[in-house]
């Protein structure tokens, strides 16, 4: 199934607001409603993506509070995390 410019830009609205991107979702906004979306399916994309982040920042909030915990830390000391040039 190939999804249309409407599906896309409605993803994008989702995924924008999951990653705390502004600007990204004014820009897939806008565009959704270029391609005929309404109000409640750009409402029901916002809710999508606020979900999605909720899940992912209890996640990483549960993982935080365990790092010193476990040997997780070893995982990435020699290598890094790919965020900084240390």
């Amino acid at each position: 199934m190939k999804l249309d410019n409407h599906i896309k830009e409605l993803i994008a609205i989702g995924a924008s607001v999951a990653a705390n991107c502004q600007p990204c979702l004014e820009y897939h906004t806008s565009k959704a409603k270029e391609f005929g979306a309404d109000d409640a399916g750009i409402s029901d994309a916002i809710e999508t993506g606020k979900l999605v982040r909720k899940g992912a920042a209890a996640k990483m909030d549960k993982f935080a509070l365990n790092i010193l915990r476990t040997e997780q830390t070893e995982i990435n000391k020699d290598t890094g995390c790919g965020c900084s040039d240390n």
